[in-house]
């Protein structure tokens, strides 16, 4: 039963870290441009496929595969902010309807370029980690959690050491005075826009050999994400990541002790339970970025 928890706890640790990517990718996105990105899902789906593509069709190498899928997304990113969210940047209720008609197209392309079957990768390597006695870590699985930690540091350091970050929070806080102090509005959605997306592309390319992409698989990624957002607080980055850990944890242990569809009753429980403790979540709505 000990090794039990523990080999769930690992999964579970796994869980964490690519939930918090997705999920600070979209907190940034709803923070700084005030859209709610329903496509976000199917940009972890892009990143997904792009590793689909590149490392199981063309045989490039992994890594390589990786960073063109975040690349790739991150582009999808600036096309979704210049081509929908700008022209609506007036509108949220245009935006999200905007961003709906953009998942529909997204995952059309998949279905016309790869089909509507599960898409099964070898991962790059089989090597695995035995941390205890019957406790096991597998690499692709170690590249997740690393790259997750390494991705959200440098987001954490890049809003609060730099310029760009310093302006991207001043739009958080209020558009129209950081516009007043000579912020460029469109050129920081751009920089959100292709930061949030990259982070969900690289959530996607990483966990592609783990979890057979489909075509769908960002519909259960979108209703974890606005769970995990709504749980930590509207637009706070770091309740973001508590709440994807918290909810990583619970959704991970419900699941091997009982079942999935359980753990995602369970889910919404933990969801409705905050909410009627604490409205605006568990970091509250202020300070959104």
């Amino acid at each position: 039963m000990i090794e039990l928890i523990l080999q769930t706890t690992v999964n579970a640790v796994y869980a964490a870290s690519y939930m918090s990517l997705i999920a600070v990718g979209l907190v940034l996105i709803f923070g700084i441009m005030g859209v709610i990105n329903f496509a976000h899902g199917e940009l972890y789906m892009a990143g997904a496929y792009t590793v689909v593509a590149l490392y199981s069709q063309f045989n490039l190498p992994f890594l390589v595969a990786v960073a063109c899928g975040i690349g790739f997304v991150g582009l999808l990113g600036l096309v979704m902010e210049f081509a929908l969210f700008r022209p609506l940047r007036d509108n949220p209720l245009g935006g999200l309807i905007a961003s709906i008609g953009f998942l529909l197209v997204l995952q059309t392309a998949a279905v016309l370029g790869f089909g509507v079957r599960m898409a099964h990768i070898k991962p790059p390597t089989q090597e695995k980690i035995e941390l205890i006695e019957g406790v096991i870590l597998t690499h692709q699985r170690l590249y997740v959690i690393v790259a997750a930690i390494i991705l959200l540091s440098a987001l954490y350091v890049f809003l609060r050491r730099t310029r760009f970050g310093w302006a991207m929070r001043a739009c958080a806080q209020d558009r129209e005075a950081a516009a007043l102090q000579g912020i460029s509005l469109n050129q920081i959605t751009r920089l959100t826009m292709f930061i949030g997306a990259a982070f969900a592309g690289a959530a996607g390319a990483l966990t592609a050999p783990l979890v057979s992409p489909n075509p769908y698989m960002g519909h259960s990624v979108i209703v974890t994400a606005f769970i995990i957002i709504i749980v930590g607080g509207i637009g706070h980055l770091e309740g973001a990541v508590v709440a994807a850990i918290l909810y990583a944890f619970v959704h991970t242990f419900v699941t091997t002790f009982y079942d999935g569809v359980v753990a995602d009753i369970v889910g919404l429980v933990l969801m409705l339970m905050v909410l009627v403790v604490k409205p605006t979540g568990l970091f509250g709505a202020n300070d959104r970025a």
